[in-house]
């Protein structure tokens, strides 16, 4: 998700550290050009533009397995993608559930043994406070919920998702310098709002372009994780831009961290 808002601020910040950057994105063409004003911008050659859709668990295998074969080194990944609109993608799932958490977790999954070998090394997970009002059902995960607002409630649904794959993944890398942070970024003015119902957007606009941050503003939290020394101690934890913060308690409940995990695993074929 490095095409735009937070993602390509985060991108641009990393590659002006002089890091080697992958844009993950499904458009070619805004992933060609976020690469090249990158690269542009940031005097660094080494930012390039790989094809990623959330959206296809088939498209996700397809990235990973690219990406093994053409890059010896990963020592960061930051699974930031997402949205907030309704639908259901081709492998049947509600979209938001499946862009904003289980296409990262397969992600996460096929890439987890690079990230391994290249340790110590972290992944970063952008979540929401939104995950207040998440709730996850073990026996109905990937199924959009019903009721009048069921895309917000989605969206929801999978930023607490997002928190608690950071849970269970700092627990499970116990031991092999892989480290995990979920991620609130703030208020901020990116393109999520596009996905706002009709009626809602004159409201929300306006005040998202008066109260909400920038993209940059937004990137620090996630920079912050990714590059903070001396994180290690709070794999796992849910970040804010006043640091590590207790997330709501189902956000703190492992037992259903667990119960996603393995539903997340048996839904993504792992």
């Amino acid at each position: 998700g490095g095409s735009s808002g937070i993602g390509a601020a985060t991108a641009l910040e990393l590659a002006r550290c002089g890091a080697r950057v992958i844009l993950a994105t499904r458009s070619a063409r805004r992933g060609e050009a976020a690469a090249s004003r990158i690269r542009r911008e940031s005097g660094n050659n080494e930012v390039v533009f790989m094809h990623l859709d959330l959206a296809s668990l088939r498209s996700v295998r397809a990235f990973a397995s690219a990406f093994l074969r053409q890059e010896p080194q990963l020592h960061l990944l930051i699974n930031n993608a997402g949205v907030s609109a309704g639908g259901t993608t081709e492998d049947g799932f509600s979209l938001p559930f499946q862009v904003n958490h289980l296409g990262h977790f397969l992600l996460t999954q096929l890439l987890l043994e690079r990230l391994r070998s290249c340790a110590p090394s972290r992944v970063v997970i952008v979540a929401s406070s939104a995950h207040c009002a998440g709730r996850l059902r073990p026996e109905s995960l990937g199924r959009p919920p019903s009721g009048l607002f069921s895309a917000f409630q989605d969206y929801c649904d999978s930023k607490l998702a997002n928190v608690l794959h950071a849970r269970e993944l700092a627990t499970r890398e116990q031991g092999t310098q892989v480290t995990c942070y979920a991620v609130h970024p703030g208020f901020v003015n990116t393109s999520l709002f596009r996905h706002a119902p009709l009626w809602l957007k004159p409201l929300l606009l306006p005040l998202a372009w008066l109260l909400f941050l920038d993209a940059s503003e937004g990137a620090q939290v996630v920079l912050g994780c990714a590059t903070q020394d001396g994180l290690e101690p709070f794999s796992g934890r849910y970040f804010t831009d006043c640091g590590p913060r207790l997330p709501w308690p189902a956000g703190r409940d492992d037992r259903l961290a667990r119960a996603l995990w393995e539903g997340s695993e048996r839904l993504v074929g792992l």
